[in-house]
């Protein structure tokens, strides 16, 4: 996972195409199981997929997309936010969710990767 800052945050949520950020606290012990269920799904697409950001650090950016609580996992497309899942209910079950984004023609691959 890429770290998001108050440097680039609103630079990469803008790009254009389906962009998924890992909102958490790092005193959040439901945001830590949260992650490993996003770093398995990244290994077994064998590529990083999500960005993260810090929500301790960010308060304008969570107030600017109404983020309610962490975990969060807000998939935007260009500056439209298309959906927060609040709910990481299981391995397959994110995976599922992540897939539909992730295999759009309309995903943004990171650092410029091809899929």
């Amino acid at each position: 996972m890429e770290e998001l800052n108050i440097f680039n945050s609103n630079e990469k949520i803008v790009m254009g195409g389906y962009i998924l950020t890992f909102i958490h606290s790092p005193f959040c012990g439901t945001c830590k199981v949260a992650r490993k269920m996003l770093e398995t799904i990244e290994k077994t697409w064998d590529k990083a997929i999500f960005y993260e950001l810090n929500a301790t650090l960010h308060p304008e950016f969570m107030k600017q997309y109404q983020i309610e609580s962490v975990p969060c996992l807000l998939i935007t497309s260009g500056p439209r936010v298309v959906e927060k899942v609040y709910a990481f209910h299981s391995v397959p079950y994110m995976y599922k969710l992540v897939s539909q984004y992730v295999n759009s023609a309309h995903y943004f691959p990171r650092n410029n990767e091809r899929i």
